[in-house]
């Protein structure tokens, strides 16, 4: 479009030829196809604040739309930047944002001018949009926290961005501006072309494989995106949630594992076995023990093949909170991080009987498997993969930012949460260290075999990868006392 001219459709805009070209897009609406930031909001209030904090924001939401559509757009933003933010530590609000794309990825300089505050959406946009500047509505702190207030010029909106544009560019003119408003209008007029995004019909979302950067890593207890009615369906859920939860828990606790399998059916937990297990081993003949190694999807791993055997295999562990182990139904051993005295503990606890063991050293969500360490392949040919599958419809098992204590609970919260455990075939001995093949090639092999099963994409992240990215350590568990569940939920 001529810049007089009313922005056209951003399905006219070419995006041949524009690699030396620099975007300047809005990000509700224009580059994510929800046109309502509340979805963003609600996750940091959950993540940051607790299920009291999202209470909060879904209150003060109609007060927010109201001003938004009768007042200004900038009114109802305010309000949402303060239900959400006020009191939290700037700290949190960094870790959880860790919570038109053909025109956008076709320039060679990308730039995201956005209401929304620049703290809770930096990181995702530069880290897989590939937006080499964000420019946001900046919030006020006060000793490391947010006041819930934000700094001059206010909140982006209208003129505000068109100044923002300015102040960031100068005198240099981009190329496209991209927008989905009449707000947008201002700032689009500052670019040599500008195009709007059409609310209707909606976009079809791109694929992963179009993304700059697979998400193979992210945080967050949330497993639905939390518009209004779902964050009132959490709210309600929670209190009703937890206490299923500890029924759950204590069953698995307290009843003979041969009957957890059943126990765990008749409260809503489904467990799905495939595949054929090996016997257990026989001590009286002095053979070793197997050692089942898994993929891994939560800490409850080792205790959901425990269910499908109907018999407790014990586990080692890197890092894991004292509750998970105090609640265990299992036995579970804590590693090192000593190679050699690592190497003694497992081959003690495999002249024992059976053992767990999860190789990638941390969980991951998406269809990925990180790298399994190799040291497990030199203790034992007596291998058997496990592919570990769960499903969860309302909360995430996992976290990388919490208290790894509420994570058993997190996971047992879902109304009808589910495993699967596939036992693949034991590993032949030609393909073992005692024939000759390195630990390297046998953990290789295995991780490869469990990814078919599942198919799934085998990575060479570790668990510093994961944390680095997610928490800025190294995965270690700090210890914690135990403080009251309802403290923990806000409550």
């Amino acid at each position: 479009m001529a810049v007089s001219g009313f922005p056209s459709s951003v399905e006219k805009c070419s995006s041949i030829g524009r690699e030396k070209h620099t975007v300047v897009a809005d990000m509700d609406g224009t580059l994510l196809r929800g046109r309502s930031s509340f979805p963003y909001f609600a996750l940091v209030a959950f993540e940051a604040g607790g299920i009291l904090r999202l209470l909060f924001l879904l209150l003060a939401s109609p007060i927010a739309g109201l001003l938004y559509y009768l007042v200004s757009e900038s009114a109802g933003i305010q309000v949402l930047i303060f239900a959400s933010f006020v009191g939290l530590r700037l700290t949190d609000i960094e870790s959880v944002a860790r919570a038109s794309w053909r025109v956008f990825s076709s320039c060679g300089k990308r730039c995201v001018l956005t209401a929304n505050p620049r703290i809770m959406v930096e990181a995702f946009l530069k880290d897989f949009l590939a937006a080499d500047l964000v420019v946001g509505t900046e919030i006020a702190t006060y000793k490391g926290r947010a006041t819930g207030l934000v700094r001059d010029p206010g909140v982006l909106v209208g003129n505000k961005k068109a100044d923002a544009l300015l102040k960031a560019f100068g005198e240099t003119q981009p190329e496209i501006g991209l927008g989905d408003r009449q707000t947008d209008i201002p700032f689009m007029a500052l670019c040599k072309e500008g195009y709007l995004v059409p609310s209707k019909p909606e976009a079809k979302a791109v694929t992963c494989d179009k993304l700059p950067k697979p998400i193979i890593f992210h945080d967050g207890r949330l497993v639905q995106k939390p518009i209004p009615l779902m964050a009132l369906l959490v709210i309600l859920w929670t209190p009703i949630g937890f206490f299923l939860a500890c029924l759950r828990i204590a069953a698995g606790a307290l009843l003979p594992m041969s009957t957890v399998y059943y126990a765990f059916w008749a409260l809503g937990v489904r467990v799905i076995v495939k595949g054929t297990p090996p016997p257990a081993a026989k001590k009286s003949t002095g053979q070793t023990g197997v050692l089942f190694v898994c993929s891994h999807r939560t800490l409850l791993d080792p205790i959901f093949l425990s269910v499908a055997l109907g018999r407790p295999i014990p586990t080692v562990t890197y890092s894991v909170s004292r509750l998970s182990e105090i609640i265990s139904p299992i036995k579970t051993v804590r590693l090192s991080r000593d190679r050699a005295t690592d190497a003694s503990t497992i081959k003690k606890l495999l002249q024992e009987g059976d053992l767990a063991m999860c190789p990638e050293g941390t969980t991951c969500r998406e269809p990925f498997l990180l790298r399994f360490s190799a040291l497990f392949a030199e203790l034992t040919d007596e291998l058997v993969p496990v592919a570990m599958v769960n499903r969860m419809s309302m909360f995430h098992g996992t976290t990388a930012r919490g208290w790894k204590g509420m994570d058993p609970f997190y996971f047992f919260m879902n109304p009808c949460p589910a495993y699967e455990v596939t036992f693949l075939n034991k590993l032949p001995m030609e393909l073992t260290c005692g024939s000759g093949k390195s630990s390297h090639e046998v953990a290789n092999y295995i991780q490869r075999v469990i990814a078919a099963t599942l198919s799934y994409e085998s990575t060479r992240f570790t668990r510093k990868d994961k944390y680095r990215a997610l928490a800025g350590n190294d995965g270690t568990v700090v210890e914690k006392p135990f403080i009251s569940p309802n403290k923990v939920m806000g409550c």
